[in-house]
């Protein structure tokens, strides 16, 4: 319903908890902003068999107590999913449990391959039978499929066929193993709670299970998590980082850690850094609720102009909703937001957002504060012009469907009906997420840019 970039995946798994599966369950709430289409969480029974629960929908709505006592065991990963790869629908829910002959696996993936297409089509002229359309059941047939005699060597073998964004969770009896891509696009992170490991997509669900964040697994590094506790299997960094930025733009919940930043601060900076570059005369800052509230934060106490919150979002809408029909105009941002008119009636308001994909709900905000009566809205956007489309694990249009890749930034103002509008730069962006203890951190910009790391690629004329 927003006009917005969609958020990827989260994974979360713990290994020696009695209630690993409820854990699992607590750490999926906390990263459902990852994924709402559909949730799942596959567990280790005391026999040693995988067991799995997977559904559409929303986590509390999917996992029942009655849903939970079907997953027993001290060992448990699981997949909330929004589809980048594949439709929507539940055959390409995850976790995807497997047998094979290195034993039963089941696997949680974060990101797209760049050769999952090609891998695909080469896979399935060997005589591959797939049950998915997404391309993380890739890595449970390119698992099957090695050479290599054990499940751990066969994995490392797998990853090696593979290439793109990928943060991994795969669970084996007696074991989860944990993987980031060699350039570190998706984010991973290892936690402990009391003398137990868990893995997340992000620190946030930690914060809920009472878990102490230990560190951000590697770019190309391999981590399983044992019973004797955790141990490096693999470190395969590529020739340079490639950290979503987005991650920190919008995707990642505020009171995450992700990348070594605050998500919080960061954005405050971007706000900051934004008034710096885009000042304006106006006598209140408003974000569009949730995504542009810590860069609103950051570009009132910049500038000195007010703070207030002037749109107020309703945070119960469900998946879907009768609408009515055109009688009510632009019922589909209004049932999501409204203006509080007494806040903006007669002032000049800075409205505050992350990013404009295709301009139609932007427009939309400003003519709902307009029509409430601001004197005037001026747009501020906390990151530069979204002008090329992502292969990472973002949902993102094609470009002829990016405003920005076709209309000048003073074209998109005309067609938002704002007064003014103003990106942060991309120098000004990078800058304000910025390390001082990791400062050559080197972001992924190439949904501004185009500038591609990978594209995507044909795998080896060798069979797999």
């Amino acid at each position: 319903m927003f006009d917005k970039f969609r958020e990827e995946c989260g994974v979360f798994g713990v290994l020696g908890r009695a209630d690993a599966a409820n854990l699992v369950y607590l750490g999926l709430y906390a990263l459902q902003h990852r994924g709402q289409e559909s949730a799942g969480i596959a567990s280790v029974t005391a026999e040693g068999r995988i067991v799995s629960e997977r559904e559409m929908g929303y986590v509390a709505d999917v996992f029942t107590a009655e849903r939970l006592a079907r997953l027993p065991g001290d060992t448990a990963i699981g997949h909330v999913r929004y589809s980048t790869a594949g439709g929507s629908m539940l055959c390409n829910a995850q976790p995807i449990v497997a047998f094979t002959s290195k034993g039963a696996i089941a696997v949680a993936h974060n990101g797209n391959l760049t050769n999952g297409e090609a891998l695909r089509k080469q896979l399935e002229a060997e005589g591959a039978i797939f049950n998915s359309t997404a391309d993380s059941e890739l890595f449970v047939h390119l698992i099957a499929r090695s050479k290599e005699p054990d499940l751990e060597s066969a994995f490392i073998d797998a990853l090696s066929h593979v290439q793109g964004a990928y943060a991994v969770a795969l669970l084996a009896p007696d074991r989860i193993y944990a993987a980031r891509d060699p350039y570190g696009f998706r984010p991973l992170v290892l936690g402990k709670l009391d003398d137990v490991y868990a893995v997340s997509s992000e620190t946030c669900a930690f914060d809920l299970i009472g878990a102490e964040t230990v560190r951000e697994i590697g770019a190309g590094e391999i981590v399983v998590i044992e019973r004797s506790g955790i141990r490096v299997v693999r470190e395969a960094r590529g020739e340079r980082e490639a950290r979503c930025i987005f991650e920190h733009v919008y995707f990642a919940r505020p009171d995450s850690v992700v990348f070594g930043n605050s998500v919080a601060e960061t954005r405050q900076r971007f706000g900051k850094q934004l008034a710096r570059e885009h000042p304006v005369d106006a006598d209140v800052v408003v974000p569009v609720p949730d995504s542009g509230v810590f860069a609103a934060l950051g570009y009132a106490l910049e500038s000195g102009i007010p703070f207030q919150y002037g749109l107020v979002r309703n945070h119960y809408v469900g998946r879907t909703f009768i609408e009515p029909r055109q009688t009510i105009r632009s019922f589909g941002v209004k049932v999501k937001l409204n203006p509080v008119r007494e806040l903006v009636r007669g002032k000049r308001v800075v409205l505050i957002d992350d990013s404009i994909v295709r301009g139609t709900t932007s427009k939309k905000i400003v003519n709902m504060l307009k029509q409430a009566g601001a004197a005037e809205v001026h747009m501020r956007i906390s990151s530069p012009p979204t002008s090329w489309p992502c292969y990472y694990g973002i949902d993102t249009p094609e470009r002829r469907d990016l405003i920005a890749s076709s209309k000048s930034q003073d074209e998109i103002r005309a067609f938002i009906e704002a007064d003014s509008l103003g990106y942060l730069s991309e120098n000004g962006l990078l800058e304000a997420v910025r390390n001082e203890d990791d400062p050559r951190q080197l972001y992924c910009t190439a949904c501004f840019s185009g500038d591609y790391l990978l594209k995507k690629s044909e795998p080896a004329a060798a069979a797999v």
